[in-house]
This record gives structure tokens, C-alpha cells and sequence, in this order.
């Protein structure tokens, strides 16, 4: 029998592949910027010799505080093809948070367009990490890559280390999510495959490209030699004009943005979409209501379900077509489930404590347990974290749930102390620990409340010191220069908390006085 030498998973090379098979087609839109394949195939082996040429080596990290841009997308191909892992930042995120994140994964160089030029200038001072701007008036970037030797290293081991992706978890702490090369070509197929991407499609960038490499539609869409269509800030008069200039046929959203969008409708710049578009969600399941409202847009929405730790979306709600013939009701239970696992991902299981699994009679509560091609190396420099998440060899996510007879998965709850608003998950540990280090503060639990545009929203609930107080605005005002803007609690109650016989504080009591349960 012959050998022949098989080619790692790798999906930087679905560039490669792009940039000659579709060389002349548009590749990347980004305001009035327009790359073709062949260019952004080149560009990307530009960066790749202009990283060697700055002295990185295989296996350093090199983070991203970009808008998604071209550049974010060059980075996305040429870091991994100068044999180094990329590191998205999440541009929510406060400096000191960045810092930190900059500091625990030892990056290299710090790479930054111009929405974020003073943020990557005091961060990269910070930590003493070099910072290359992509910027009008500071422009290192440009420069860099017409004077470097275009390169591509090839990929040594496709179980390597492709990316970091920084995740807030549970502990308040950032952690480092590690992908490979293998996970990340085959989630990108994977979700070409179930979003019908192919070279016609014109996809949107209204989901943030540092949030799971962008559910690896980073790589998706190039893969399909489609077409990007960069969104540098979200904004729902842009969307709707770049879906009718751009003939946009694809987009993933938190449901808040798509709230923003279908509420975009009556603006003088909207207009129903002549063809359909394709819309994955993930987070909260949409509400009967805005599937309605989406609907009558011409937008067809698919519910995800995944964390970074699964590169994003590990499960998709298939949609059987028999499905159509059933009532409006009836459709809009079905599409709030999160369904079963993706192509590449093993049977999405929910479990008890001892691992076995609860019967699927969509009643039994049970915790989410993954596994499959879709999973993460661990977590950077965090071994103890990584064992936690890790039982029997699958990832136990935290999240509760039920399944239904038909195999379709239905989360029921969530870890308690997380909220997860607007698509963004919120430490109530971290919250608590910064609020607490205020002068005046001698408890605080911060817990989540329904609300219709964000999903949840976090709540403050504060006991002061003896002779001590402070306003809600002082303490939104002390927050915002400590953590993320989206972080801060959006409402503030001062009162003694409900606390159990030992001491500890009832959270369960404040979650359901928020929710009415009470």
C-alpha cells in the first residue's frame, strides 16, 4: 500500500485555497475598501513575514484589539500563518482587564485598529508589549506589510495551539480557552455546512470577530469563498443599509441585536430584504414575538448553542421541514430549544451528578455535557480549571437542561451566579469583589433580572458599613473605572441581605423577587 502524506487540519489553508480559486472575487468589504481574494491571500502572507520579521516565533501570542475589519480578518490568516497563536481581545473590556489578559498570556505584540489606538497605546505601555496601529494618523501596519516578504509557514501539528480566547468563566478571573488547528478548520466546516455558506453568499459581520474567532466564520465564509462584509460598530441604520446595498444573505446576532435590527425596520434606511437571509442566534432563545417580527423581514433564524469553549456554536436546531405545517405556537417552542450537537460534535448528552443520563422526557433536569472535535485544548496556564470542566472526558458546561424525546436539548437554567447579558457572560463574582473593595460597601450580591432587550441584566443589591453610604451614580461611577461599562449593574437596591443559617446569602431569594417568583 502506498504512503501518502496527509496534510494537517489547518484552517488558515482555506485561504490558501481561496486566494487562487476565487482570486478575482470580492473577498472582504470594509467601508469603502474592497479586497479580492488573491489580495487578501497575499496581505495575509505579508502580515505572516512581517511578524517574523519583528522576531515572533512559533508558538507566541499575539493579540487583537480590532473592529472587525480586514484586519481582524489578515489576522485571523496570517498569525497562524507565521506559526503563532492569535489572541482576540474582547474591546468591551476595561484596560485594567486587558492588562491582565495581556500579562497572562505573555503576548508578543499587541495589534490594534484605529476605534482602539489610545486604548492598545496605555495597555501596551502598561505590560510592555510592542503595539502595531492600524491608524490614519499613527499607521504602522500598512508599512509593515508592503515592506515584508510575503510567507506561510506550514502548520507543524494541526493539535497545536491556534488561539487563545479570554472567557470571564465563573471564577471572575479571565481564562484562557486554547483552540487548535484541527477544531477550528472543522467547526468552520461545520458551520458552512449548516448555514448553507457557498460562493454567493455576502455574510455580514453584525457578531463581534473576537467572540470565538467570530463562531469560526472567520474562517466559514472564506472557506466558502464568499464574501465578508465587515461591521465595524453596530449600528441598526448600517445594518440595514449594508443589507441592501451589500445583498447580504447571512448574519449571526445576539438576540439583542437582532432586536435593534428588526426595530431598525421603520427607519428611513430599512427595507425588507428581496432575497432571504439566514440568521443564527445563540444566547437567550428569541421570543415568539421578534421571530414573528424577523419573519415578516425575510430573515430566517437559527438557535445555536455553544460557549468558547466549543469554539461557539456545539449544537444547532436543525429545523425538520414537517415542522412548517404546524401552528405558530408550536414552531416558536420548537426554535427555542438549542438542539443536538453540529456535524463534527458528539451527541450533545445532559447528565446527572454521578454522569449518567437523565431519561429524555423533556421534564428531567440535568447539567449539559459536550464533547467532540469542537472542544477546547484546556484553559492557558489553568490546569486546576481545566480538570473541573473535564469528567469522564466531556466538558460539563454548567448550564441546565432537559431533553426531549426527540434527541433536541432545552436549557432550563443557567450557572446562578453568571449573567449572560446581551450575549456577553458577567461575572457576579468578579462584580461582587470590586464593589466590595469600595470604602463604604460591607456586602453586595449581584444577581440577574429578566429584561426583554438584553436577556438579563445584573442587579446590585448593597448593605453599606455602619455610617457609611454612597449613591447609585457614585458607585456606577467607581465601577466604570474598574471594569467593563457592560459589567456595571444597571439598577442598585440598599438593603439588608436575605442570608441562610451559616451566613451565606440568599441568592436564590433576590434571583426570584427580580423575576416575580417571589
Amino acid at each position: 500500500m502506498a504512503e501518502f502524506t496527509l496534510s494537517p487540519l489547518a484552517p488558515a489553508s482555506f485561504l490558501e485555497r481561496s486566494g487562487h480559486a476565487f482570486r478575482d472575487r470580492t473577498a472582504i468589504v470594509d467601508g469603502d475598501r474592497r479586497i479580492s481574494y488573491g489580495e487578501f491571500a497575499h496581505r495575509a502572507r505579508q502580515l505572516a513575514g512581517a511578524l517574523l520579521g519583528l522576531g515572533i516565533q512559533r508558538g507566541d501570542r499575539v493579540a487583537a484589539l480590532c473592529a472587525n475589519s480586514h484586519v481582524m480578518l489578515e489576522m485571523h490568516n496570517g498569525v497562524p500563518m507565521a506559526g503563532a497563536a492569535l489572541v482576540p481581545l474582547n474591546t468591551r473590556l476595561h484596560a485594567d482587564e486587558l492588562v491582565y489578559i495581556l500579562a497572562h498570556c505573555e503576548a508578543s505584540l499587541l495589534v490594534a485598529t484605529a476605534e482602539f489606538a489610545d486604548l492598545a497605546t496605555d495597555v501596551g505601555r502598561r505590560t510592555g508589549t510592542r503595539v502595531v496601529l492600524d491608524d490614519a494618523g499613527t499607521d504602522e501596519y500598512e508599512p509593515l506589510l508592503a515592506a515584508a516578504e510575503p510567507t506561510a509557514l506550514p502548520c507543524s501539528d494541526e493539535l497545536g495551539l491556534l488561539a487563545v480566547n479570554y472567557t470571564s468563566g465563573t471564577s471572575g478571573r479571565p481564562k484562557g480557552v486554547m483552540y487548535h488547528h484541527r477544531g477550528a478548520y472543522l467547526q468552520a466546516m461545520a458551520m458552512a455546512l449548516h448555514t448553507q455558506l457557498t460562493p454567493s453568499s455576502r455574510y455580514l459581520w453584525t457578531l463581534p470577530m473576537f467572540h470565538c474567532n467570530g463562531w469560526c466564520f472567520t474562517w466559514a465564509v472564506t472557506a466558502a469563498g464568499g464574501t465578508h462584509v465587515c461591521l465595524r460598530q453596530v449600528d441598526a441604520d448600517l445594518v440595514w443599509t449594508l443589507i441592501r446595498q451589500e445583498s447580504i444573505s447571512h448574519l449571526c446576532a445576539a438576540p439583542t441585536v437582532l432586536n435593534m435590527v428588526a426595530n431598525g425596520v421603520n427607519t428611513e434606511t430599512a427595507a425588507t430584504p428581496d432575497q432571504p437571509i439566514s440568521v443564527s442566534t445563540g444566547g437567550a432563545p428569541p421570543t415568539p414575538a421578534l421571530l414573528t417580527r424577523l419573519a415578516a423581514l425575510n430573515m430566517n433564524v437559527t438557535h445555536l448553542y455553544g460557549l468558547t469553549e466549543t469554539y461557539g456554536p456545539v449544537a444547532i436546531n436543525d429545523w425538520h421541514p414537517e415542522w412548517n405545517e404546524l401552528t405558530e405556537g408550536q414552531q416558536s417552542d420548537l426554535k427555542a430549544r438549542q438542539g443536538i450537537g453540529n456535524v463534527i460534535a458528539d451527541r450533545v448528552r445532559v447528565v446527572r451528578d454521578d454522569g449518567t443520563d437523565v431519561p429524555a422526557d423533556g421534564e428531567s433536569m440535568g447539567e449539559l455535557a459536550c464533547r467532540g472535535n469542537d472542544l477546547m485544548l484546556g484553559y492557558y496556564r489553568d490546569e486546576e480549571a481545566t480538570k473541573a470542566a473535564t469528567i469522564d472526558g466531556w466538558f460539563r458546561t454548567g448550564d441546565l437542561g432537559v431533553m426531549h424525546p426527540d434527541g433536541y436539548v432545552e436549557i432550563r437554567d443557567r450557572r446562578k451566579d453568571i449573567i449572560v447579558s446581551g450575549g456577553e457572560n458577567i461575572s457576579s463574582v468578579e462584580v461582587e469583589r470590586v464593589l466590595e473593595a469600595h470604602p463604604s460597601i460591607g456586602e453586595s450580591a449581584v444577581v440577574a433580572q429578566p429584561d426583554p432587550t438584553w436577556g438579563e441584566i445584573p442587579v446590585a443589591f448593597i448593605t453599606f458599613r455602619e455610617g457609611e453610604g454612597a449613591s447609585e451614580d457614585e458607585l456606577k461611577e467607581y465601577l466604570r473605572g474598574k471594569i467593563a461599562r457592560y459589567k456595571v449593574p444597571k439598577k442598585f437596591v440598599f438593603e439588608e441581605l436575605p442570608k441562610t443559617a451559616t451566613g451565606k446569602i440568599r441568592k436564590n431569594v433576590l434571583r426570584a423577587r427580580l423575576s416575580g417568583d417571589e
